[in-house]
């Protein structure tokens, strides 16, 4: 029986994992390269869907924001200071927000968020429909995340609950439960899409493709990025898909267009009016 040499073996196996780590090394690197440090707590990715969708260039954009440097807001029609929709980047230049996003779907009054939607003292919606995620900010205490994306139909979960420790809180459809579950059915319709996800440190996640996928691809898509992502829900999709950003030097803005079927394609140049968006703003600022 031939008898292998040991050294060699050892050798073999070093020279193997000096390849490997070779071949990691540049990953890590892109992953890295991957964010964008736009200002202390803001960072801006855009990743490609590992299964392109049939229109655009299937880029999946996120801007990652942490809550201990800046505060969640909401800013919309109902407040009463203007009278017409505007685009996000319109809504954060008139109102100091350094980034926004669509806050949801609205009603047919063009003003009225469609679930639950109550920002501090300010109630745009008071009916709590079935729609099973809630995002809640403006923590009541120092010893809970001061934001987190709730769902319903979890234990010990309710509005209620919610509301007892969160002074702003957003119902919408539920994408993503916690922690990392797939909750939209599979479908045919398709559509550009403005999300907003929570990862494993607690941090916002403003979510935006142009590119239309079917939601559960989309889900698939955000849940195998390297980005922690732990719970998302809708806020809109088509052309009202919106996502500003102006922190940092950025001036950015993204808008929506194919949302199947009110509009098979890719050709929207603009962003539309939208009644109420999220925004941020850093901490302690004038309001």
């Amino acid at each position: 029986m031939k008898r292998s040499n040991p050294r060699l073996g050892f050798t073999s196996f070093v020279l193997h994992a000096i390849l490997a780590l070779i071949l990691f090394i540049p990953q890590l690197a892109g992953a890295a390269a991957a964010w964008q440090n736009l200002s202390p707590g803001v960072e801006l990715g855009t990743f490609p869907a590992s299964h392109p969708g049939q229109h655009g260039d299937s880029q999946i954009t996120i801007l990652r924001i942490d809550p201990k440097l800046w505060d969640l807001t909401f800013v919309g029609l109902s407040q009463g200071e203007e009278h017409a929709g505007m685009t996000a980047r319109e809504w954060s230049r008139k109102h100091n927000l350094a980034a926004a996003i669509t806050a949801g779907m609205f009603l047919g009054d063009n003003r009225t968020h469609a679930g639950y939607l109550r920002y501090r003292d300010h109630v745009n919606n008071s009916k709590i429909n079935a729609y099973r995620s809630v995002a809640a900010f403006d923590a009541r205490s120092d010893t809970i995340p001061r934001f987190r994306i709730f769902d319903l139909d979890a234990a010990g979960v309710s509005m209620q609950t919610i509301l007892r420790d969160y002074s702003s809180a957003v119902q919408n459809l539920r994408l993503i439960k916690r922690p990392g579950q797939n909750r939209w059915a599979a479908q045919d319709r398709m559509w550009s899409e403005a999300a907003l996800g929570e990862d494993r440190a607690g941090r916002i996640l403003f979510i935006f493709t142009r590119s239309p996928f079917k939601m559960d691809d989309l889900n698939r898509e955000l849940l195998a990025l390297d980005i922690g992502l732990v719970c998302a829900q809708h806020l809109e999709g088509g052309p009202e898909a919106q996502l500003y950003v102006g922190v940092g030097g950025a001036d950015l803005q993204w808008f929506g267009s194919y949302e199947m079927p009110f509009q098979g394609n890719d050709k929207n140049q603009r962003g539309w009016p939208v009644p109420n968006v999220l925004g941020i703003r850093p901490r302690h600022s004038p309001k």
